[in-house]
Formats: C-alpha cells, structure tokens, sequence
C-alpha cells in the first residue's frame, strides 16, 4: 500500500499570485474538480495505490459563505484565513472552498470518489474525531441527528453523555482578537482540543478547537465511564457510516492517540459490520500504546512518527550513525506490518526545507530504507516527490519548513506538474523530473518484487559491527527475500563516496536460500550508481565489496551461478 496524501486546497490551484495573508480571491484555491482523470492517473504511475484527500470535511473559515446558508465564522477562532481543516464545522457537509459549486458540494465529493475508484485507486479520508470548531453547526446533518452539545448540561464541568467539557462560571478568552464587531462569546468556556482546561489557551494551543467527551472524567481523577456507551460515541459511530456510505475506502483518525481505545475497539467493530474492508488509520505517537491500539483498538495501521521517523530524520541531519536505525526497527519488533511509515506530511518539516536535510537528494537513503525495510504501507505527501521545499511565509503559517494547512496559497512545482491539465510534467525543472522518476522508479518496484511487499528481512549491521572496510556510520544494510529471491539493499547517508566490504554472515545466507556453493552477482534495480563500474559479486565466504555515491541507495537483486 502506498498512500499519496493531498490537500485539495492547494493541489491544483494555479493561481500564482501568493499574496501573504492572501484571500480567497486574491490567491485562489484549488477545486475537487481539479484533481481530474489525468491527475489521477499520474498519481497512480508514480505507484500510489490509495490517495488521501486532507480537508474535505467542512471547517471553520474566514471566507463568507453565509449567502449559501453556511454562518460565518469570528476571526478570534478561526487560524489564517482559510482555516485549518481539523477545525471541522460540520460533520456531514464538503468544505465550500473545494466546490466549483458550492450549492453541489457534495456531488463534487462524490464524483471524485467515484473518479479515484475509475483511475484504480482507493480514497482516505480525515475523521476528525477529539475535537471540532469551536463555532460548530452543522446544517447538513440527517434528519434525526441531534447537534453536538444540544442536550449538555454546561453546568457541570463533567457528565458522560455531555459532548463537551465545561469550565462552569468561566468565559473564553481567544488568545488573539480580531478588530471587528465579530468577536467570539463561550460562557462557559470549553475545553481546548489539545486537553487544554483552562478559559484562556495560549496562541500555541488548538485555541480555535474544543474537545469531545468520550465518557473520561480529566478533571476528576480520569474516572472513565463507558457503559452505556457516552452519547458522543454515537454520534461518532453515525458520521464514519454516513461517509462510508458515500464510498470512501478508509479513514486516517487524526490524534486518534486522544481518544480511548474502548472506543475505537467499540466503533470500529460496529461499523465493519457493514462494512468489513474499511480501512482505519491511527494517528498515536505514544510508542508505548502502539500495541495496545492495534490488537485492542481494532486499527489496521498506525503512524510511526516517534520511532522510524525520528530514527531516520536523526541519521539525515547527521545527529545518529547509520547503525541507529537497527534500534528504530527493533523497538517496534513484531509490529512494523502494521506501522504506516513517512518521511513527510502535513504536520512535519519537508525534506528539502532549511529546517531539514535542504535537499530532497540528501533524503534518499532515508526514504529509500523507509520504502524497503518491511512490508508495511508507505506514504508520500504531495510535493514531496517533485523537491517541494516549504520555506514560504505563507500567512498564519510562518517560514517553518511546512507547507501551510491555514492559508490560501498555491505551489510552483505543483503547478508546473498540472501543466495546461494533463498533469503531465512537461514544464517541470529537470532536477524536479528527475527526482519524480526516482519516487516513481522505488515505489513501482516495492509493489512489483514480493520480497518487498510479503517477504522477510535481515538486518546485516550486527554482522559489520567490527568490520573496519564498512563504514556503519554512513551506510545502512539489510536483506529482504523471499521463495529463493534475495535482495541487498545498502544505503548511503554520507556526504562522502563510499567503498565497502559487507560480511553476509552464513545465518543470513542459510535463511534467505542463498547456496554457499554459489557465486551471487548483483544487478542494481535503482540504477543510482550508474558511473560505478562493479559487479556486485558475492563471494563464497559471504563477503560483497563495492561502491556507493554520497545521498544513494542501492538495491541488489542477487542472482546465484554454480561455482566453477
């Protein structure tokens, strides 16, 4: 699986404009419409094989749609002008922003769900289930469906079928406020989304959010009550199947960490009784319940942000040796096929940014062994295969090295990659082509060698531990195979050219079918090291000697001759 994660807002707006703080109209805003059959299809040819469709649920926002019935939304809880999209102001409507129009919102969702399926691919979307704006309505809600806090008793700071937490005898205070007449009144305040219990959260806090009860009393020794089940496990359970219905194929649970697992385990099994192939998503970065969410949660992948993330960034930045990374895979032992695996996404620093590796080539190594590792799904952020840099102001969304959720703004690379429409990539720069065919050239071949997608995995760095002709700070490597197909994939984070001699210990060579009778030859299937004229022979005592280009990845596909 390889998940291809886009932000409609920006994915195909061509309006270049880029004005900070920038309206709507000023710089535009991309359209389900745009992300059309051709679009598609080139996701899908880069190997994508499920696209994640980020903020398509309406959220609070400064832009007016009141003329379509939708109410406005005060500046004081609203961050950057577009708005964030876990910000959800509805539950069961589209965000007007992505509709040509906006009256037939939903129809436009649809047909792109229906387009997705047409080009061979399966769509994700967020379910935003901690927290929602803090000015919800949802005027799109089934009939029969009851609005959150309707029936709440905001007299008591905690009851378990209140849908939120109050702060009895206090009023909110936005830590930033707006200079119009349109100023935000809660009394009582709310709790914030980020378990933030105080009438006054700071500007770093999900000020603009307020948090769901799901039956956990925080402010009275963390009581849970979960039977009956609380009132907003129903209405949580409702939305997921008003979704499905509408065709998704899964749902990426955002902070999904915050929410309890008797929940989760509770949801999950009721909606899969309509649904049973419906995939669900955890975002948790508590590595310590990574167990716990999968086997009680009922979760089929969770991120892995605090462990292989981390592990990896350290090595690009050259704050940890290449050998550090045996510990990232071995602290989450018997778990990594159920780990979603990234280099980026919205909420981290993009790679080629100032705050990160600089470049996109510096990461290669990294994404390479992030791609190879295990079996586990993959995830690319858009822009991330075309050198995507993130290191504009854009608005609320300062030069941080992110591609900003808050505003209204469009990419250069992204626009060059639509072209006229037909997304081809003609007019992209040549290093943003050639770094696009690498994307596209890993992720076809993790999906076309079942060593890759079903097979085992041997880390080869204890064997070289001692080993003074390998370099373990540089280069990380490891096996994989499967049914007599072997694999040697070496990955340089250097700077610096290396030359090498691996020890394939006989362990490796007995486990991955290899014939101690046998040469081994070596045919690179990322051809990265064209100008290195080597071989790649195994010799008989296990040992594979060679080169390897500074910010390179190789993957030998090794191939037995009798010995003569």
């Amino acid at each position: 699986m390889v998940i291809y994660q886009l932000l409609p807002r920006l994915f195909g707006n061509s309006n270049q404009n880029r004005k900070v703080n920038g309206t709507i109209d000023e710089n535009g805003c991309g359209k389900l419409a745009d992300i059309n059959d051709g679009a598609l299809q080139s996701i899908k040819e880069l190997g994508a094989t499920h696209v994640w469709f980020t903020g398509i649920i309406e959220h609070a926002t400064c832009t007016d749609y009141s003329s379509f019935g939708i109410p406005n939304d005060s500046h004081d809880v609203v961050k950057g002008l577009a708005g964030s999209p876990y910000a959800i102001k509805d539950y069961y409507d589209v965000d007007p922003d992505l509709a040509v129009n906006v009256d037939a919102r939903m129809q436009e969702f649809e047909e792109l769900v229906a387009r997705t399926h047409a080009n061979g691919l399966k769509a994700i979307i967020d379910l935003v289930p901690n927290h929602l704006a803090r000015n919800y309505k949802s005027d799109s809600a089934p009939d029969g469906a009851v609005a959150f806090g309707a029936n709440d008793d905001p007299s008591r700071s905690f009851h378990k079928d209140n849908n939120f937490y109050y702060l009895p005898d206090t009023e909110f205070v936005a830590p930033v406020k707006n200079l119009s007449d349109n100023n935000w009144h809660e009394i009582p305040a709310r709790a914030t989304g980020n378990d933030c219990f105080s009438p006054a959260p700071a500007i770093t806090d999900w000020y603009e959010t307020v948090k769901l009860n799901y039956g956990i009393d925080y402010l009275g020794n963390t009581q849970a009550s979960f039977d009956p089940e609380p009132d907003t496990w129903l209405k949580m359970r409702d939305i997921v199947l008003f979704w499905a219905a509408k065709g998704v194929d899964g749902f990426r649970c955002d902070m999904a960490g915050m929410v309890p697992i008797e929940f989760w385990r509770w949801m999950i099994g009721e909606v899969r009784r309509t649904y049973p192939e419906l995939l669900f998503i955890a975002e948790v970065y508590n590595a310590d319940e990574y167990n716990d969410f999968i086997f009680k949660g009922g979760f089929d992948y969770l991120y892995d942000k605090v462990v292989l993330y981390d592990g990896i960034r350290a090595v690009v930045e050259g704050k940890a040796s290449a050998s550090s990374i045996s510990s990232c895979w071995q602290k989450t032992d018997g778990l990594h096929h159920f780990l979603l695996y990234f280099m980026e996404n919205h909420d981290e620093q993009r790679l080629a940014s100032d705050f990160f590796a600089a470049s996109a080539e510096k990461a290669i190594p990294g994404m390479v062994v992030a791609a190879t590792m295990f079996n586990n799904p993959l995830l690319i952020y858009f822009g991330q295969e075309l050198g995507e840099r993130g290191m504009e102001a854009e608005g609320f969304s300062g030069c941080d090295g992110r591609t900003t959720i808050f505003d209204y703004w469009s990419l250069e690379l992204m626009h060059q990659w639509k072209g006229d429409g037909s997304w081809s990539g003609e007019a992209l720069p040549e290093g943003a082509k050639h770094l696009r065919g690498f994307y596209c050239n890993l992720l076809n071949l993790i999906q076309e060698y079942p060593a890759f997608f079903k097979g085992r995995f041997y880390d080869l760095m204890w064997a070289n531990k001692e080993n003074a002709a390998f370099n373990s700070d540089a280069i990380f490597a490891f096996l994989r195979y499967d049914m007599g197909h072997v694999y040697l994939v070496l990955a340089n984070f250097s700077s610096q050219m290396q030359s090498y001699k691996l020890r394939i210990p006989s362990d490796a060579m007995n486990l991955s079918g290899m014939d101690s009778a046998r040469f081994y030859y070596g045919k690179d299937l990322l051809q990265m090291n064209k100008g290195i004229q080597f071989p790649g022979e195994v010799a008989l005592n296990g040992g594979f000697g060679g080169k390897i280009e500074p910010f390179s990845a190789a993957i030998y596909e090794l191939t037995g001759q009798l010995a003569q």
